[in-house]
């Protein structure tokens, strides 16, 4: 029990540093800067869900389309609908959700783009932790209006965009960085993981005219109820034209 004890100590600590690399590679993962990105977020039954989002990641269109679905004359209806998205709108990427239904889709979209002549990439985007955001107060304050699975269109489309903004909303254990993490110490996990976050975003840096209350939140220092105040006085004042601007703010 006690040679058990001390192999199950040590297997603990190496899979620590392994769930911490892989949320290092998640998170900086390089983004794709003033590129117009078409999230999709595949499925059968419900359809797939999409979203268009500008430079900014701010969603300008956002629908659902039937290309997966049983019957013959929606599927080329909702093909039609595509080809005039494409068309009417200057998207260079597609990023596509790794879930359910994800092959078909992207066979068909592939299809579309190579009959079309349109110079359009796919890549596929992993959904883990999507709904999480996408069913939280978070997710539901950004966007009231939409439903759960177009917030998720929204949130996979950034997640190709800029995939440190977007994946420091969620619980670091919910993005899916390793096998077996719920049978390691919870509380120590997640400091671990927390400790990650804060790292990169502090490496990298954020725009402060840009940068989302809990992304502000991980930098170093600011606090939410601080990081809520900057994102208020952007909203009310317009952009910072300086670091000094920083005093007039609450706190």
């Amino acid at each position: 029990n006690e040679i058990r004890s001390d192999l199950f100590i040590k297997a603990e600590d190496k899979s620590m540093i392994v769930f911490k690399k892989n949320l290092r590679s998640l998170l900086m993962y390089p983004p794709l800067k003033n590129k117009k990105i078409l999230g999709f977020d595949p499925g059968f039954r419900t359809g797939c869900k999409y979203a268009l989002v500008n430079d900014f990641g701010i969603p300008s269109l956002v629908g659902v389309s039937f290309i997966t679905s049983n019957s013959k004359s929606e599927v080329e209806r909702s093909k039609t609908e595509l080809v005039n998205l494409f068309k009417n709108n200057k998207i260079d990427y597609i990023a596509l959700g790794n879930g359910t239904a994800s092959r078909e889709s992207e066979q068909i979209l592939s299809n579309i783009i190579k009959e079309n002549n349109f110079k359009i990439e796919i890549i596929i985007v992993d959904e883990s932790g999507a709904s999480v955001y996408s069913a939280s107060k978070l997710g539901e304050s950004e966007f009231p209006s939409l439903s759960v699975e177009k917030r998720s269109a929204i949130s996979l489309a950034r997640r190709a965009q800029d995939p440190l903004s977007e994946l420091v909303k969620i619980d670091p254990k919910s993005i899916g960085v390793g096998q077996y993490q719920h049978d390691m110490p919870q509380k120590e996990l997640s400091n671990a993981l927390d400790g990650v976050v804060e790292d990169c975003v502090n490496s990298v840096g954020v725009d402060l005219n840009t940068a989302s209350a809990p992304l502000l939140n991980r930098v170093a220092g600011i606090s939410s109820a601080l990081a809520k105040n900057i994102v208020e006085y952007r909203e009310e004042n317009g952009q910072f034209n300086s670091r000094t601007e920083l005093k007039n703010v609450a706190k």
